[in-house]
Parts: structure tokens; C-alpha cells; sequence
């Protein structure tokens, strides 16, 4: 049966409109480059922890090409009962949707049989077509699922989009939010000035992806036109790949955030509002941004991989690896930001989720 955002509940809707931090989970393989499920429901168990309020499985981060591999159920299955085995509270679980429209609404179909929430679609495989076509799309998956957008960035294959195509998006009745991930400032803004021409920005939930400024979109509002009239948005939360690592210390940024802005009056001290260089610094050492990217899952997988997490940072293909200099860039990262990490946490229940 068809989802529909009124179908959800009510305790998930006011999770993600308060905000929430949600990791993009990874995928946990062995040696063999086999799907390993202990370390998978390790990582799981892990994010529930951490005080995560919600997993999105089956994206970017998890490597498109399970697809290929028969695994997109399977992983999105053991996402689903790890966590409801460790833990009851309520969690927003939202699940990737890929490629052509026959595709995106069989995998839709999967995510509700499953009991997931939502559907992250990603635009990567229509990145040719007309905007008239990706909202015919859009509208398509939409009648299966709700629905996040996601601006994908153009350096991992996610198109140009026109405000005009947020403000038509967030009109669609099933959409249920948008992961801000165009790493562009400017294109950014056009999400956020479609929401407000669309009326609903209260009813969509913007939640960043720009990784590489992480705590000004969750600090400082937006403001765009309507009928000549300033109105003022916020991101929610994040739904990042960079969060699949030190997950605990983002939550408690988040909610360092979100205290400071019902405390004082909307205002940020410069401490916080300086580390957003900091995390943005981590962030370029995680994802390779020195390579365009190259070892942006790798670089994750290996951060895991030091805290005990995974056994290694093995890819689904052999070519994805760490990128020249990255893990000489994670050493700079742990000696300079090391108190941002989460490692005394992991190292406190590590053999407790490897159980």
C-alpha cells in the first residue's frame, strides 16, 4: 500500500520538524568485499546510541551500486530490524531512491514494505532531463512515499536546479522535506527561495547536506520574499554523510545549537558560530576534498575503521580507496580536532554493539 505523510506518525513528524541529526549509513563489507552484517548491525547500534533521530540507508554513503549487487533490500532490511532490536524510541527512517522512474517507485515500494518513513530520491540518473520531467518524476514517486528532495552536488553527479523546481517540488503534497547538499551557497538559497514561494515552509522540512558548512546552516536563518514580505527559514537538522562519523559529538552540537538560539534570544556566541571552519576542516579530510571527492566514502569508512567500527574501509568497487595524501589528512584532523571526535564514547561500548 501506498504511504502518505498523514500516515505517519505523529511522534516521527514532530521528531523531524524539531530537528535531528541523521547519519547517512555506511556499508560495513569483510576482505572479500562481502556484505558483513555484524558490523553492520555494529554501525547500527552504534548511531542509536549516539542519540541519532533517524538513519537514511541505501544512499550515497551506502554506495549507489548495492543496487547492482542484490543487496538493496537485504541492507535496508537489517537498518530496520537492528535498530528496532536495540531500541524502541521513535526514529525517522528514510531510505534512498535511485534511477529511472520504474526504479525509484519499486524501490519506494520496498522502503514502505519495510516500514521505512520516507524516500530520499536522488536525481543523479536524470540529470539530461527537463525540469518538467524531474517534477513529472518527482510527482510519480511521490504516490508511493513521502518524499525528501535532495540537491545532490554536481562533483558526484546531481543536476542544476532552478528555484522555480523547488517551489513546484515542495507544492507536490507528499513531500516531506529537502536535504540541502548542493555545496554552493547560491544554489542554496534557490531551494530555500522555492519553499517560501511554495508556502511551505512550515509544512517542508529543510535539512542540510552542505557538508562543508554544517553549523551556519543549522545557526543562522535564511530569509526570502513572499508578496514582498521578509520570511525566515531554518534547517531542521542535517541528513549527512559526514555525520555517519563522530556521530555523538553531532548530536550534542545540535543540540548545543538549539539551546543557544532558545536561550539567547536567537543570538550564537562566536566560540560556536567559529566551529563551523573547524568541522568544515574535518569534513575535507573525511570526504577528500582535496581530490574532488575521490575517497569521500572511503575516508569515512576509515574513520570508522580507527574507532573499531568496521575492520576495514573496503568499497564495494576496488577502484573507490582513500584518495594521495587523504589519510595524511585525517592524522592533521585527529591532532587538531581530535576533541570534536566521539572516540572516548565509541571506545566506552564498543564491544557492547559488536555483541
Amino acid at each position: 500500500m501506498p504511504l502518505k505523510r498523514t500516515d505517519l506518525p505523529q511522534d516521527v513528524l514532530s521528531l523531524l520538524a524539531q530537528g535531528a541529526v541523521i547519519p547517512a549509513h555506511p556499508l560495513a563489507l569483510d576482505a572479500e568485499r562481502q556484505f558483513d552484517r555484524r558490523r553492520q548491525r555494529t554501525l547500527t547500534r552504534y548511531y542509536v546510541d549516539a542519540g541519532a533521530g533517524g538513519l537514511a540507508v541505501g544512499v550515497h554513503t551506502t554506495q549507489f551500486s548495492i543496487r547492482e549487487r542484490g543487496l538493496y533490500e537485504p541492507v535496508l532490511r537489517s537498518a530496520m530490524e537492528d535498530r528496532l532490536a536495540w531500541s524502541q524510541r521513535p526514529m525517522a527512517m528514510i531510505a534512498g531512491l535511485c534511477g529511472g522512474t520504474a526504479q525509484a517507485c519499486a524501490e519506494a515500494k520496498v522502503a514502505v514494505s519495510l516500514g521505512y518513513h520516507a524516500g530520499l530520491l536522488s536525481l543523479a540518473a536524470l540529470a539530461s532531463a527537463s525540469e518538467d520531467e524531474l517534477i513529472a518524476h518527482c510527482e510519480t514517486v511521490a504516490q508511493e512515499i513521502p518524499l525528501f528532495g535532495f540537491y545532490l552536488q554536481t562533483a558526484v553527479g546531481g543536476p542544476v536546479l532552478s528555484s522555480d523546481f523547488w517551489r513546484r517540488f515542495a507544492s507536490i503534497e507528499n513531500v516531506l522535506g529537502i536535504k540541502v547538499a548542493p555545496f554552493n551557497r547560491y544554489r542554496s538559497i534557490d531551494v530555500v527561495r522555492g519553499v517560501v514561494e511554495a508556502g511551505a515552509e512550515e509544512r517542508v522540512f529543510l535539512y542540510t547536506g552542505n557538508d562543508d558548512h554544517i553549523v551556519l546552516d543549522l545557526a543562522l536563518p535564511f530569509v526570502a520574499l513572499r508578496d514582498g514580505q521578509p520570511i525566515s527559514v531554518r534547517f531542521r537538522g542535517g541528513l549527512l554523510g559526514h555525520w555517519a562519523v563522530w556521530t555523538a559529538s553531532a548530536v550534542a552540537l545540535l543540540t548545543q545549537i538549539k539551546l543557544e538560539l532558545t536561550s539567547h534570544a536567537g543570538t550564537l556566541n562566536p566560540q560556536l558560530l567559529a566551529l563551523d571552519s573547524r568541522v568544515t576542516d574535518c569534513n575535507a579530510a573525511f570526504f577528500d576534498a582535496a581530490n574532488n571527492f575521490h575517497g569521500c566514502i572511503a575516508g569515512c569508512h576509515e574513520v570508522l575503521r580507527r574507532q573499531g567500527l568496521l575492520e576495514g574501509i573496503w568499497c564495494l568497487d576496488p577502484a573507490e580507496g582513500l584518495g594521495p595524501g587523504q589519510a595524511a589528512e585525517i592524522d592533521r584532523v585527529y591532532r587538531t580536532h581530535g576533541e570534536l571526535s566521539d572516540d572516548a564514547f565509541v571506545r566506552e561500548n564498543l564491544q557492547r554493539w559488536l555483541s
